[in-house]
């Protein structure tokens, strides 16, 4: 099918890999569209058949419990993005010189003539905040907008939907960025990179470079994070159009082409007259929701992103008032006997929980789950100087309590060894009797949740429910 638009679907005979968020709306749209489409799935487990029954109902053919084979015939693949691309489907396409695309390309190419054009997050961590400001910025410019991609606002019900967009706020993931050869956004942000997913990848170059792959033909600008250079590295070695700038952002004072902080304003030394020797003020630290370093670092990117497509200053200032943050971020439960109590169970990678700990500055530390290969050296090193205590749970909870007794012997340290469903409130009982009036009792588990509960969600409100009953009881 090559790369350009395609305009006749009729008849094209398509595979769509996997059911599922994305692989469901992909069959419907194409088969909609006159393309005879088969979707192939790995499980076979009941809630598989009700979805292929609900797709043959419309004509569909369903294979379950084979992701492996290509169906004869095929003429294009449409990946879920979780596919890893080492699958021997994928393999057989490529030998067949078949294409493969994930739901965001589809998405880019069924866009009409006068689409909304993208600005595009991508990041390690932070990806969904910054993307839900930057939506905020837009709607309080007066744009009509949405925040959509890996947000859960499928980009394809945004492209064909009924609602005209003039720009669109989009959160990518590593896996959506590899399948989506095409994409070509108005301005993008790599926020961060720090080593995730990396089976998947295969290494950290793999995933730095699918990454990189948002700025590949940026129009405007390309924004990345100055404290953290394979970011800017990326930059450099993207393909864009002639004209398009490098726009950095820092928490400190900024050159001209950044954005930045002075004095508790959050500033702009990029979109201006005079870059050399003039800023413009946006916003107050005290706008941002809530000011954590790494959540006012969010702010500026999804500012430049605005910035870039000409968005007024009062905008972005607006933006940020309006803008609340997601449960289970950095979130403010109460304050017991004078110890604040945070529910950050969202960050379940060592990045996250890195950026959550240098946000306060006495902590008892609640950590533990799942590690998903994660090593705890560097986040406790790095860390160490905030710490008062640690309660350990979970599964892989002996990874970070040795790290701990390497390289902050002189934290004490609980280690909880329990899994049923009162193991959370004795943790923040434990973290109680080890805090002090000004600390701050913080949910931060570097690991992910599914040992014990059924996601990071139901972690954070086994953790707010916890601390209610000590605010019950104190």
């Amino acid at each position: 099918m090559g790369s350009g638009q395609v305009t006749d679907w009729q008849g094209k005979n398509v595979t769509v890999a996997g059911l599922g968020v994305s692989g469901i709306p992909a069959a419907k749209v194409l088969h909609g569209l006159g393309a005879k489409v088969t979707v192939v799935n790995d499980g076979d487990d009941a809630r598989a058949r009700a979805q292929a029954a609900e797709l043959e109902a419309l004509g569909i053919t369903v294979r379950l419990g084979d992701g492996v084979t290509l169906p004869e015939g095929t003429e294009l693949v449409v990946t879920a993005p979780g596919w890893k691309p080492d699958k021997p489907l994928f393999t057989a396409a490529r030998d067949a010189g078949v294409d493969i695309w994930g739901d965001v390309e589809l998405a880019w190419r069924l866009r009409g003539p006068d689409a909304a054009p993208w600005l595009a997050v991508t990041g390690t961590n932070g990806k969904t905040t910054t993307v839900q400001m930057l939506a905020e910025i837009l709607k309080a410019a007066g744009l009509r907008t949405a925040a959509v991609g890996n947000i859960g606002v499928s980009l394809l019900d945004a492209v064909l939907g009924e609602e005209q967009y003039d720009v669109l706020a989009v959160e990518l993931s590593s896996y959506q960025l590899h399948w989506a050869p095409s994409l070509r956004a108005h301005s993008a942000a790599v926020l961060n990179l720090a080593p995730d997913h990396l089976d998947w990848h295969g290494s950290m170059e793999a995933y730095a470079a699918d990454k990189g792959r948002i700025y590949e033909g940026n129009r405007v600008a390309c924004v990345y994070n100055v404290a953290d250079k394979a970011t800017e590295d990326l930059v450099r070695e993207a393909d864009v159009e002639e004209g398009c700038r490098a726009i950095g952002f820092t928490l400190g004072a900024p050159a001209p082409s950044q954005l930045g902080v002075v004095d508790g304003i959050l500033v702009d030394r990029a979109f201006v007259e005079n870059r050399q020797k003039s800023a413009q003020e946006l916003a107050e630290v005290s706008d941002v929701n809530p000011p954590a370093p790494h959540n006012i670092a969010n702010a500026l990117a999804a500012a430049a992103l605005a910035r870039a497509f000409g968005v007024p200053p009062k905008a972005v200032r607006d933006g940020l008032r309006a803008f609340t943050p997601d449960a289970h971020r950095i979130a403010h439960v109460a304050d017991v006997a004078g110890v604040s109590y945070v529910d950050d169970s969202k960050a379940t990678n060592t990045h996250a929980a890195e950026a959550s700990l240098a946000a306060y500055e006495s902590i008892v530390w609640i950590a533990g789950g799942l590690a998903k290969g994660a090593v705890f050296e560097e986040l406790v090193t790095k860390s160490a100087g905030h710490l008062r205590a640690a309660v350990l749970m979970g599964a892989d909870r002996g990874l970070i309590r040795e790290a701990l007794a390497r390289h902050a012997p002189e934290v004490p340290v609980v280690d909880l060894d329990r899994t049923d469903t009162g193991a959370m409130l004795a943790a923040v009982q434990e973290a109680q009797r080890l805090a002090r009036p000004g600390d701050t009792v913080l949910l931060a588990p570097a690991c992910a949740s599914m040992d014990m509960f059924a996601n990071y969600n139901q972690r954070g409100d086994a953790f707010a429910e916890a601390v209610r009953e000590l605010g019950a009881g104190a």
